[in-house]
């Protein structure tokens, strides 16, 4: 029997771009994310990191035991993306860097990839009032989150979901990616 490929592959020379919304449960990232779908030319994927952890198997675990599951469902996620976008594809990556080696990680993972790293900020009291008026977050989550996912500094542009719609966050986002490679990762790096 003779396998026949009905379609060749269409191999794109380039690598794709990463548009990596950082920010803590509840800043806005879903929604700018959707907006950049619609907003942005070609082929964009919205990878959500609460997407990979809601498919991996449920069980009460112990905090030992799922401590490295939740590890490794992380690193995984950033070489999903990494790989995505080594294949030529472009993707909106939404994601909390709550703790210093997933950024490290990140940098690793993305050296030889165009990030455009994106602050999604947002104060702690309307943070609170979103998780109470969604009933379907952790409370307390955005809290523990809020003093630890901007702590590095250093961004390539920065939107403020509190005073700004997730259009206009998003259009602040194209722009940005429009006006030059990104550098933040580059900083970071050094």
């Amino acid at each position: 029997m003779t396998i026949g490929v009905a379609h060749e592959v269409v191999a794109d020379a380039r690598a794709g771009r990463v548009i990596l919304l950082n920010g803590t449960s509840s800043s806005g990232k879903s929604s700018i994310a959707t907006e950049l779908l619609d907003m942005l030319d070609g082929a964009w994927f919205h990878l959500a990191i609460d997407g990979f952890h809601r498919v991996r198997s449920r069980r009460d675990w112990s905090e030992d035991e799922f401590l490295p599951i939740f590890q490794r469902t992380v690193l995984g996620f950033h070489r999903a993306v990494a790989g995505m976008v080594a294949a030529g594809n472009d993707v909106v990556m939404d994601y909390v860097l709550g703790e210093r080696w997933r950024l490290a990680d990140c940098l690793s993972v993305f050296e030889n990839h165009q990030v455009l790293f994106v602050g999604v900020r947002c104060s702690l009291p309307e943070l609170q009032r979103r998780e109470r008026a969604r009933g379907n977050r952790t409370m307390g989550r955005a809290e523990v989150q809020f003093p630890l996912v901007h702590q590095h500094g250093v961004y390539d542009v920065e939107v403020d979901t509190e005073h700004h719609t997730p259009d206009e966050c998003a259009a602040t986002i194209r722009d940005r990616l429009h006006q030059g490679p990104p550098t933040a990762f580059a900083q970071l790096r050094v």
